[in-house]
């Protein structure tokens, strides 16, 4: 094994080369995620890359919803070393200055784009996400999460935005650690025994003298097993908001979150009422090779320099069925305490989830 050019930094956390992982786990990931939007859900740009060291997968995708219509490209190659330089196929990620502004780079006839990230406030490293199926981590992660603006150039199926800083927000996050990738593990014992539910809730957003970022994630009989909340403001000063409570309004005969509020405390005990509208919404098993798609998931092995276009009609009944299984991000509008904002409203309630009363994979809303 050779060394990569990472190797010339003093960055090293095991006595290993950074072409190697600190685990033998499979399913190691290192992954970038985007998000872009011209605050009117009708034109929502989910993109992200990733490299997975022990499949020796390198992969990225771009997908745009616009309209009733979803376009999704996705780029895989060999992983032949670690870089400075992201990129795979027609896409590519220059940092530009690390932790505040990076150009993304997507070449491709269906969907392009030329965009530079600007975070507006420090990025916030969030609590430890651990997942167990049994005993076994299935998911083991560090992230950090950051709001910012947009500026550039996006095509999509023949159609041109101009991107204006102004206009154009978005949220990103950077992420690394264990998460199911490439093939699936046989699923011995738990074939039998699945998991009953899944309920999940990922809000980044975007204020004008503050950001904010809430995770929740709770167990079938509403167990929390992973709560973080807080605010950073521009002097770089971080509030931890308490312990939310969250109500969310789900569209009968679906589990379309419509809305959702949020109860917050400050450190001083003063409330916090987090009121969060959804608009256009991107399922990310859907396009963007998330856990459940069907066609391409992340780390998957599809050859050397493989690279794919499809498009999604979202209102085919087949498309529509398989929402209530996906992890959805959605545009968000927020209201907190009258201050309003901008962000990401990503949400999952698939399964059992006592406490919204959903008994199981197929109970809708009322």
């Amino acid at each position: 094994m050779k060394p990569t050019p990472l190797d010339e930094f003093p960055v090293h956390q095991t006595p290993l080369p950074m072409a190697q992982a600190g685990t033998s786990d499979r399913n190691f990931y290192d992954r970038y995620y985007f998000n872009a939007h011209d605050r009117t859900g009708k034109v929502f740009l989910v993109t992200g890359f990733g490299v997975y060291p022990n499949l020796g997968v390198v992969d990225a995708f771009a997908t745009v919803r616009h309209g009733d219509n979803q376009r999704s490209v996705r780029f895989s190659d060999a992983l032949e070393s670690r870089s400075l330089e992201p990129a795979v196929g027609g896409y590519r990620i220059e940092v530009i200055d690390p932790l505040r502004s990076l150009r993304l780079v997507c070449e491709h006839p269906d969907l392009s784009m030329d965009m530079t990230w600007e975070g507006t406030f420090d990025a916030v490293l969030e609590d430890r996400h651990v997942l167990l199926e049994g005993t076994r981590p299935m998911l083991d992660a560090s992230r950090f999460a950051q709001v910012g603006s947009w500026s550039g150039t996006l095509s999509v199926d023949g159609r041109d935005f101009r991107v204006d800083p102004d206009v154009w927000l978005g949220t990103r996050d950077r992420s690394w650690g264990i998460r199911p990738s490439g093939e699936s593990d046989p699923p011995g014992r738990w074939a039998a025994e699945p998991r009953e539910g899944f309920w999940w809730t990922y809000i980044p957003l975007r204020f004008d003298d503050y950001a904010m970022v809430v995770i929740l994630q709770e167990s079938p009989d509403g167990h929390r097993t992973l709560n973080h909340a807080s605010r950073v403001f521009a002097d770089g000063r971080i509030e931890q908001l308490g312990w939310p409570r969250m109500e969310v309004d789900y569209r009968s005969g679906t589990r379309h979150p419509e809305c959702a509020r949020l109860h917050l405390t400050t450190p001083r005990g003063e409330p916090l009422w987090l009121e969060v509208e959804t608009l256009g919404g991107v399922p990310l098993s859907m396009g963007a090779g998330y856990v459940g798609d069907p066609a391409w998931s992340h780390g998957h092995w599809m050859g050397r320099d493989w690279s794919e276009s499809v498009t999604y009609d979202m209102t085919s009944p087949d498309v529509v069925g398989m929402l209530p299984f996906n992890v959805v991000d959605h545009v968000a509008r927020a209201t907190c305490n009258g201050d309003v904002g901008w962000g990401l409203f990503e949400h999952a309630n698939m399964g059992r989830h006592d406490p919204t009363r959903f008994s199981d994979w197929g109970d809708m809303a009322k």
